[in-house]
């Protein structure tokens, strides 16, 4: 027996949902019903399920976006339910990651100046925040793009700055909503390796929703979602 790694209940839970409903007015049926899930850290989940399953309501409670129904959710050992709005907005900017599938680049700004912009609301000093932002560019091949606007860069150019973002300030958690769900097979490929490859080396947990069962068998645990309800595949 190696000693001198962790077992798994010994690995730091990075997120817990505990019995998480989420129903909207109006709607009779619940969009999550009863989810309870843990992420311990460096686990990279795939979450699958067609569309109105239920995948990016999750993400958004899960990542403080949206408030639960019932139930109890625990963000890095934090009960979200005694927070303030002010101690989530922290807590998201801090902690949480976010990838979309499409992108939401500001067109107005580089891609150096969309890296920076999580730091800059963090208040990371402008030349850290600048330095930063560039060697997350060069993790992902994209220095010489640095002074491009979104506008002048390809869909997977586009996506790798989206995911350079949501890692600026150093993340525990990644919440990924379809993130190559708008890209070429090959494209999308390529920067899904990219995301794992960045997910591992620095021990960040993720939870990735996608239709693509290829990428998903790539990950260490798989989910799926149908009518609001959780199963381990």
């Amino acid at each position: 027996m190696n000693h001198g790694s962790k077992t798994a209940s010994e690995t730091p839970l990075m997120l817990v949902l505990d019995n998480i409903s989420k129903r909207y007015s109006g709607n009779e049926l619940p969009v999550l019903r009863g989810i309870s899930l843990e992420v311990r850290e460096s686990e990279l989940l795939a979450l699958l399920g067609p569309s109105g399953s239920g995948k990016s309501t999750l993400l958004h409670v899960a990542g403080l976006l949206d408030d639960p129904t019932e139930g109890n959710l625990f963000i890095c050992g934090k009960n979200s339910k005694l927070l303030s709005d002010n101690e989530k907005t922290d807590l998201r900017l801090s902690k949480i990651g976010f990838v979309y599938q499409y992108h939401h680049l500001l067109q107005e700004f580089s891609a150096l100046e969309n890296v920076m912009l999580p730091q800059l609301l963090k208040e990371v000093p402008r030349k850290i925040a600048k330095d930063k932002a560039l060697l997350l560019l060069k993790e992902f091949g994209l220095e010489n793009k640095a002074h491009s606007r979104p506008s002048e860069l390809s869909g997977g150019q586009k996506q790798r700055v989206a995911i350079a973002r949501a890692l600026a300030n150093d993340p525990a958690i990644l919440l990924a909503d379809e993130p190559t769900g708008n890209l070429d097979h090959e494209t999308a490929l390529m920067v899904f390796d990219d995301l794992m490859e960045i997910t591992k080396k620095t021990k960040m947990s993720a939870i990735i929703a996608t239709h693509n069962y290829e990428l998903a068998e790539k990950m260490s645990m798989k989910y799926t979602i149908s009518e609001g309800v959780l199963l381990k595949k």
